[in-house]
């Protein structure tokens, strides 16, 4: 007769102090600061496009490979970073990040060639932020909270925003006041200046704290660290590339990227310039797009935690398109009401559609989420790099960047209907049916 052994109780969550804020948002605030330092250098590359082209002579079509190879690198470190998280924690993973991205930007202040652009502003920089990339924030969020998932994943991707928000309008000033090496030391500076505060406020589990994560009703121990990361990032890869949900997510978020880092946060800058608007203006409307994406992107979270993410998503791509398609009519050389328009609209969807988009992942990959939306994030900078490169080609090529802004906006009609098509799990079906 075989004995069975008794299930173990669960481990209550240590009882909770009334009017203490949990530790898991002083861990969600770091994570902000953290993404909003590593940011300053996704201001940098619309800016330094014409002061390098007038200086060495390069063609746009040679920065944008630059350019195109930073974004690419962005999205293909992301999903290691995540495995490497789970490996060696995330406090060491950010902070050696940080640390190769103001090497990297540092570096460009001495360089003669192209391929030292390449190596420096695409190689070094790439890894560095593919390493903190959103998976950073997926990793954060999946481990410090069971509640207000899609809230804190709209705060901690507007981080990214806000960084554009605070570095845009120096950036532009430096550059255009005492030329562009000024403003890579900036970057430089502002990347190493979070190092400390990651290395001494951020904690890798509610656990090394003795907490439950918030909203846990149980205390949730810390897992053992998980071994072979290239391995396990590969594997889940392999399982989820099998199934049809994955391919719509990487195929609509690579147009996500396409659209937006792509093209207006590499391209609007030198395409308003064209038209005869001072940088510094140009700048500043670009910085606007951050003011209104923080608001849009956490009022998508909010969204996201209460309507199905499939029908935001699709609205969400198929308002960007449209509004894609009326911007070479309103470019020009002063800022006007309808560009205005254009700006706090294109804000509020910049990146409103990650939200939605992580929590398919979850919906469908379950604890694999994380490493497999960083490989979706992967597609989104694919779909970067590939228009960063081409709408440099482009302008080279037909003397504008109009074919560019036509392209994306149908672009973005099909990802509205790729959404549409993303098929609902059972139990989300039931899940939203008691919500």
């Amino acid at each position: 007769m075989t004995q069975t052994t008794p299930a173990a109780a669960p481990v209550q969550a240590p009882p909770a102090r009334r009017g203490r804020v949990h530790r898991a948002w002083f861990v969600a605030a770091v994570t902000f600061v953290t993404i909003t330092g590593a940011a300053a250098f996704r201001s940098l590359p619309g800016l330094l496009i014409d002061p390098l082209h007038q200086e060495f002579g390069w063609s746009r079509g040679t920065i944008g490979a630059a350019v195109s190879v930073n974004l690419a690198l962005y999205g293909l470190t992301a999903p290691f970073a995540a495995a490497l998280m789970d490996r060696f924690g995330i406090r060491r993973v950010v902070a050696a990040a940080l640390t190769v991205i103001a090497l990297g930007s540092g570096l460009t202040v001495w360089m003669t060639a192209a391929w030292q652009l390449l190596l420096c502003w695409g190689l070094l920089v790439g890894l560095g932020t593919g390493s903190m990339a959103l998976a950073f924030a997926a990793t954060v969020t999946n481990r410090w909270f069971t509640e207000r998932r899609g809230l804190v994943t709209g705060i901690l991707t507007a981080a990214s925003a806000s960084g554009q928000l605070v570095f845009l309008p120096l950036l532009s000033w430096i550059v255009e006041r005492h030329d562009w090496r000024p403003a890579a030391v900036t970057v430089a500076l502002a990347a190493f200046a979070v190092v400390p505060f990651v290395w001494l406020l951020l904690r890798d589990h509610p656990a090394d704290v003795g907490v439950a994560p918030y909203g846990a009703r149980e205390f949730v121990p810390k897992p053992p660290p998980v071994t072979g990361a290239a391995r396990r990032t590969l594997g889940v890869l392999s399982s989820a590339a099998r199934t049809g949900t994955f391919w719509l997510l990487a195929g609509t978020f690579a147009i996500c990227g396409a659209s937006t880092n792509g093209l207006i946060q590499t391209h609007f800058v030198p395409a308003e310039h064209d038209h005869g608007m001072p940088v510094t203006t140009a700048a500043s409307l670009l910085a606007v797009i951050g003011v209104f994406d923080v608001v849009g992107t956490i009022a998508s979270g909010w969204f996201t935690d209460r309507f199905e993410p499939r029908r935001l998503l699709a609205v969400y791509y198929a308002l960007r398109g449209l509004s894609l398609l009326f911007l070479p009519m309103l470019l020009g050389p002063a800022v006007h009401p309808p560009m205005l328009f254009f700006i706090v609209f294109y804000g509020l969807d910049w990146v409103a559609t990650v939200p939605p988009t992580l929590a398919l992942c979850r919906e469908q990959f379950g604890e694999d989420s994380a490493i497999v939306f960083g490989w979706v994030l992967a597609s989104h900078q694919v779909g970067a790099a590939v228009v960063a490169y081409l709408g440099g080609v482009a302008r080279d090529v037909f003397g504008s960047y109009d074919v560019v802004w036509y392209a994306s906006g149908t672009l973005c009609a099909a990802a509205a209907l790729m959404a549409l098509v993303i098929r609902r799990t059972p139990s989300a079906a039931r899940t939203l049916a008691v919500s």
